[in-house]
């Protein structure tokens, strides 16, 4: 259910600026809600909105939700689509048809549904107010040093919007995806350094995204294909189809390797879509078994194509910035990169290979509201300083401290994650068709790699954060 009233949040405690109000942001406030957390979502839409169709979220990401905030689980739960099996499936959907390797996701595991949908039950349990829409933001600013003023307020980091108003928080954020601004001023481009500064790159493959009335789709594929996650593979393509929407959708995403790579630029320059149609997919998969072809029938004539990025080639260093960084903001102030940080695609952007992306921001989401809850408990009350500007500085460097640790425990978790999502497409894509179609292969290979992401310790990840910011 949603709250009725906001929080009754001490005036002195911590408060918390989360930039975007996709799946990470949300998650993010809606731990921070659950610890009674002081926080305020800033999105530059004018409302909730999720790009794609489906997704889903693995073992990992449900036991992340549960211990996040238990509304959150309940809520996915409701807005998920059951499974037809409990199983992945990939198809020979080149050749032969024929079932290459089953892998089992747990009873009632890895379920999916519409993005839309699954957004839209956790923004309901948001407290009216939390979200300001329409607020992009532009730089970040924080006081001066001789700064002698005992406000909060006066010692708090300025966030500075493109409309021209201004909020304050003593931690920001970012959760604003691939093509973060955060991320950007955390790292800004140096004319006068040789090293690149981090950001999402096309990974040269993009897909089409549809969702086909399951009528049409059992006309095509028949009830157990449509009725269950199937993935086919083939050389330089796959496609993944499963059931959303109670049953009623087919939901498809046909990748394919871009023989011309044409979005070579980065997302902050050009656009992720490009017009499309499925006569362009049905050349990609024309040599393919009729099952695809099948499936690639049931797209629309007319459609977006999607490219897909990910921040393997050039990852962030780490997702917090230093005491020093700054950017061309209203004065000059005291360095403030250190209370800042990057969480979820903004941080370790990735493909939708092992659909782990929305689960890794979720993981990133608890570590972050453990952490800030425990600073929230050490700074509430005043008992972290003699004087109101000392204990207000004394906050910005457990903020500092909290951020840090959980940039210690999750950089090479969710680095490792981007490189396994890169390495699974290759198989899926028959880079290497002796292993890609060798059932006992294959199989290894895929299940090492979706093992490495569900059998994560999440609980033991919330304990080592902790333990290292103390």
């Amino acid at each position: 259910m949603a709250s009725t009233n906001p929080p009754d949040w001490p005036q002195d405690g911590l408060h918390v600026a989360i930039v975007g109000a996709g799946i990470t942001g949300v998650n993010l406030a809606l731990g921070l809600l659950a610890r009674n957390v002081s926080f305020t979502v800033y999105e530059r839409a004018p409302g909730f909105r999720e790009i794609g169709a489906g997704i889903g979220f693995s073992p990992n990401a449900e036991r992340a939700m549960g211990l996040l905030n238990p509304d959150v689980l309940a809520a996915f739960k409701r807005a998920a689509n059951p499974n037809g099996e409990d199983y992945f499936q990939w198809i020979d959907g080149y050749r032969s048809d024929e079932l290459i390797f089953k892998l089992y996701v747990g009873k009632d595991g890895f379920q999916g549904g519409l993005r839309s949908e699954i957004l839209e039950a956790w923004a309901q349990l948001l407290p009216p107010g939390a979200v300001r829409f329409n607020k992009e933001i532009d730089t970040i600013s924080a006081p001066p040093e001789d700064n002698s003023s005992s406000s909060s307020s006066n010692r708090r980091l300025r966030l500075h919007f493109k409309d021209g108003t201004t909020a304050t928080a003593d931690a920001v954020i970012g959760c604003d995806g691939i093509r973060s601004r955060v991320r950007q001023l955390l790292f800004p481009t140096s004319s006068s350094s040789s090293s690149q500064s981090p950001e999402a790159g096309y990974t040269a493959k993009f897909c089409f995204r549809a969702l086909a009335p399951m009528p049409a789709a059992m006309a095509a594929l028949g009830q157990s294909r449509s009725m269950t996650r199937f993935m086919y593979n083939g050389p330089g393509a796959h496609i993944i189809t499963y059931p959303v929407a109670s049953n009623t959708l087919l939901n498809i995403l046909a990748v394919i390797s871009d023989p011309s790579p044409t979005w070579r630029a980065h997302p902050q320059r050009q656009q992720h879509t490009a017009p499309g149609s499925r006569s362009e997919a049905e050349a990609a998969f024309r040599d393919w078994h009729p099952t695809a072809r099948r499936i690639v029938g049931l797209l629309p004539d007319a459609m977006d194509k999607w490219a897909i990025f990910d921040m393997a080639a050039r990852p962030a260093p780490r997702y917090i910035g230093t005491a020093a960084a700054a950017t061309a903001a209203a004065g000059d102030g005291e360095g403030w990169g250190d209370r800042v940080c990057v969480a979820g695609d903004a941080a370790h952007a990735a493909g939708p290979h092992l659909g782990a992306g929305g689960g890794m921001g979720i993981e990133d989401a608890l570590v972050l509201s453990e952490l800030l809850a425990a600073v929230d408990g050490k700074v509430t009350g005043g008992g972290t300083g003699d004087g109101g500007d000392e204990r207000e500085r004394e906050k910005g460097r457990w903020v500092s401290a909290a951020l840090e640790a959980y940039n210690a425990v999750l950089y090479e978790r969710t680095q490792g994650v981007v490189r396994a999502t890169r390495e699974a497409c290759d198989l899926f894509q028959w880079k290497d068709p002796a292993v890609a179609t060798d059932p006992r292969q294959f199989g290894d290979r895929i299940t090492a790699l979706f093992h490495s992401v569900w059998e994560y310790d999440v609980a033991g990840m919330v304990e080592e954060a902790l333990a290292e910011l103390e």
